[in-house]
């Protein structure tokens, strides 16, 4: 019998103790999936055999290359690999999430601030046990990497493997093309390298060139000014506004605002905000509103309290670092601090047309209760775990519907401030990046795939309020995120060939 814990290995012995390990140690989710979205019976059989097979021969035959080629670095490849894995399997797990592409770009975009609220002692005992402990078994072993012989006959073994398994699949592949983007997902350690690379791919390609748009003017002499607020992981349901039956909106609900039914164009931050400043939908890099205004000779500020937007071109942009330097008596672990001196800097501006943007961050989960002050802590007791799944529902929505409240106050105070500034005519849009998921089956926060996604991660609300009032509103049966754009240029009146009065919220 073969002692696995020997220091002296053969490249062959580990590679495949690695895929085996990998196998039993991250696959539970994906063996899950399978077992649950296929019929009884011998094909059923084939699928999670042939899958099983499958992912043995293709983790094997590339473990030992990796060995074989690299030696030292083959080693620590796939030593982090295992330490990856277990972090993948961590959120997998507690989130119920899935690592595609758009989850990858969540995590690059995403700040050490917000990121240490996902992580858990538990965290912390699947890094250690599931990927520190194969990581130093791995990189400790005295590997005898063996003839290129050898090597070419055990890979050549290996792909004829993978070959006759996808050859024995191939009447399934109508179910595993349908089941593919879930089942990429979980695939251990594919899921997320494979998923990076298509993230910086697709990145690198939107990013290259910005498209300028036909060049805008300003069409009216009227003095205005409007205020978009981005929300973040704000979902229609837990909005009173739209008939939720705990009393989140307070102070909304005594204004004169228009609360539209509207959708977004995706389940993440990145495409939710793009969407919102876009003119059309288009996986381009269209010159975006901010940008296109600020082209147009309008004052743009954009004030941030998160992360994840599309390139902003503009003189005024203010993180919340900047405006703490500004206010240093602000408080600028909530989003208040992007209300600070608001006021002043409108009155101040010199331009007719004025345009803010205030990038909010206050329904990002997981740690709902540490994104507002505590006196809008309405709805008690709340959750302060990381780990939603194990998290009383009660007291997660809790939490959750107290960050709407918050948000509530956020509207409400832009609302006010514009009403003392008689010398402008004023309008504020709120519009969510996307919605968020609370434990509806088994889903928790946002990224799945727009062809996947649950009602909770897409209905978002879409708030407006007018100096003029709601008749100047129009009461339209459904809008989305691209409505913003085309808004904005009516009410400051922005004149551009690319403009579409369908695609406005104005009268």
């Amino acid at each position: 019998m073969v002692n696995i814990f020997k220091r002296d290995c053969k490249a062959t012995t580990l590679s495949l103790i690695v895929t085996i390990y990998t196998l039993l140690a991250y696959h539970y989710p994906l063996f899950r999936l399978v077992v649950n979205n296929i019929e009884g019976g011998i094909n059923g059989w084939i699928i999670t055999g042939g899958l099983a097979v499958l992912m043995l021969a293709t983790n094997f035959m590339m473990s030992y290359i990796f060995l074989y080629l690299l030696r030292g670095v083959g080693k620590w490849i796939i030593g982090l690999s295992l330490i990856g894995d277990a972090i993948a399997l961590y959120f997998i797990n507690t989130y119920d999430v899935l690592i595609t592409d758009s989850m990858m770009g969540n995590v690059f975009n995403t700040r050490y601030s917000e990121a240490s609220g996902f992580f858990s002692w538990i965290a912390v005992l699947y890094i250690i046990f599931l990927g520190i402990l194969p990581c130093v078994f791995v990189v400790s072993r005295k590997v005898d990497f063996g003839s290129a012989k050898l090597f070419f006959k055990r890979t050549g073994v290996a792909l004829a493997t993978i070959l006759a398994m996808v050859a024995i699949n191939i009447n399934n592949f109508t179910w595993i093309d349908r089941n593919a983007t879930q089942l990429g997902s979980l695939l251990m350690p594919w899921s997320y390298t494979v998923n990076t690379f298509r993230y910086i791919s697709a990145e690198k390609k939107r990013n290259a060139k910005e498209i300028l748009l036909p060049d805008a003017k300003i069409a009216s002499e009227s003095k205005d000014v409007v205020v978009l607020i981005i929300g973040e992981s704000a979902r229609r349901e837990n909005f009173s506004l739209y008939g939720y039956n705990k009393p989140t909106n307070p102070l909304l609900e005594q204004e004169n605002v228009v609360a539209l039914i509207a959708k977004s164009a995706a389940t993440y931050t990145t495409a939710g905000v793009k969407a919102i400043l876009d003119h059309k939908p288009t996986d381009k890099l269209f010159e975006i509103l901010p940008n296109y205004l600020y082209r147009a000779g309008v004052d743009v500020i954009w004030r941030t309290n998160n992360w994840g937007e599309p390139p902003v071109h503009i003189e005024k942009y203010q993180r919340v670092a900047d405006l703490k330097a500004l206010y240093p008596e602000a408080d600028e672990r909530f989003d208040a601090i992007l209300l600070e001196g608001l006021k002043e800097t409108i009155e101040s501006s010199s331009a007719d047309k004025v345009f803010i943007v205030l990038h909010t961050s206050t329904s990002h989960g997981p740690i709902y209760y540490s994104k507002y002050p505590s006196e809008f802590e309405r709805f008690t007791p709340v959750c302060t775990t990381v780990e939603m799944a194990n998290a009383d529902p009660t007291e997660l929505m809790n939490a959750y519907d107290n960050t709407i409240v918050y948000t509530d106050y956020l509207i409400d105070s832009v609302i006010e401030i514009l009403r003392t500034i008689p010398t402008r005519r004023a309008a504020m849009l709120f519009v969510s990046d996307h919605g968020e998921s609370l434990g509806e089956n088994n889903l928790y926060m946002h990224g799945v795939p727009m062809a996947l996604a649950p009602k909770e991660q897409v209905e978002i609300p879409f708030i407006v309020w007018s100096s003029e009032g709601t008749e100047s509103i129009k009461q339209l049966e459904e809008v989305g995120q691209y409505h913003t754009f085309h808004s904005v240029l009516d009410f400051l009146g922005i004149e551009s060939e690319i403009y579409n009065p369908e695609l406005t919220v104005f009268k």
